[in-house]
């Protein structure tokens, strides 16, 4: 952006810094110990406002984060030098509670609510403390963009990288960006039982391709397949994953798919030890 370049301050329109902290959050949840659950942006979309809100007014063991009127702006990272503003708050009252959540507060939404979720801040934090005097660090968070809509984080991320929990495919399976990349291909997947290390391979080809054999997924858990029934649908959507092995253009000719499909399930033993019976 150059000379040009717009800092968040041109948005917020702060006009005395003093008592106004920034969080860098990277982690949303907390354990009852004080551990790191989650990455933030599960609970965005999850819109799970409890694990964020107290993830930005958590108090360290030994240390206080803020007073009494301080406002705090929730920077939350979502890439490498890149954060999303996700809230404004004032401090109402100190809660006296250390290694916890430590505040009340007051979302000032009706200042900023145009801005929460939507607006893309580049900064690079070289330090490791991650509550930050706005003085200290305002001039160097640079808005990259304001999002048309609330972040979603929904741009289908390639083939190759598609990793997914059931309610994550749930999420995107009907997103334009994912239902574009999908539609039109035939492919080879994997569904893994992440709690017995189960693996099933599956194909999609004919009319339904990628998207409408996942889509099944979405709408049932087994898709037709005995052994998923047997499961149940909520043990289906705590302990699936989905993962794309490969791809194909829809002209390519169905026996291509089936012969490279027990090509994949002779490869992982999906047949000895999986869920796949043929």
């Amino acid at each position: 952006m150059g000379t040009n370049k717009i800092i968040l301050n041109d948005l917020l329109r702060f006009e005395n810094l003093k008592n106004i902290k920034i969080r860098l959050l990277l982690y949303a949840g907390r354990s009852e110990t004080g551990g790191r659950n989650n990455d933030f942006i599960e609970f965005f979309q999850e819109k799970d406002k409890e694990a964020l809100m107290g993830g930005l007014f958590w108090n360290y063991k030994g240390k206080r984060s803020y007073h009494e009127g301080d406002i705090v702006v929730g920077l939350a990272k979502i890439e490498k030098n890149h954060w999303l503003l996700f809230n404004v708050s004032k401090v109402t009252k100190d809660l006296n509670v250390l290694n916890g959540v430590g505040y009340e507060y007051e979302t000032l939404e009706k200042d900023y609510d145009k801005y929460l979720g939507r607006v893309v801040v580049r900064y690079h934090n070289k330090s490791q403390n991650l509550i930050r005097r706005a003085e200290s660090i305002m001039q160097d968070l640079v808005v990259e963009k304001v999002l048309p809509d609330v972040f979603d984080d929904d741009i289908f991320p390639g083939y190759e990288n598609v990793c997914l929990s059931w309610n994550e495919l749930n999420r995107n399976i009907n997103k334009e960006s994912w239902k574009t990349a999908l539609q039109n291909q035939k492919g080879i997947y994997l569904i893994t039982d992440k709690k017995n290390g189960k693996q099933y391979v599956g194909s999609a080809y004919g009319e339904t391709m990628l998207l409408g054999r996942w889509q099944n997924y979405i709408k049932n858990g087994h898709g037709g397949n005995m052994d998923f029934k047997k499961l149940g649908f909520e043990y289906i959507k705590n302990n699936f994953q989905y993962s794309i092995l490969d791809i194909y253009k829809s002209k390519v000719d169905d026996a291509v798919i089936i012969n490279r499909e027990a090509w994949w399930k002779n490869t992982l033993l999906s047949r000895e030890f999986g869920y796949n019976n043929n």
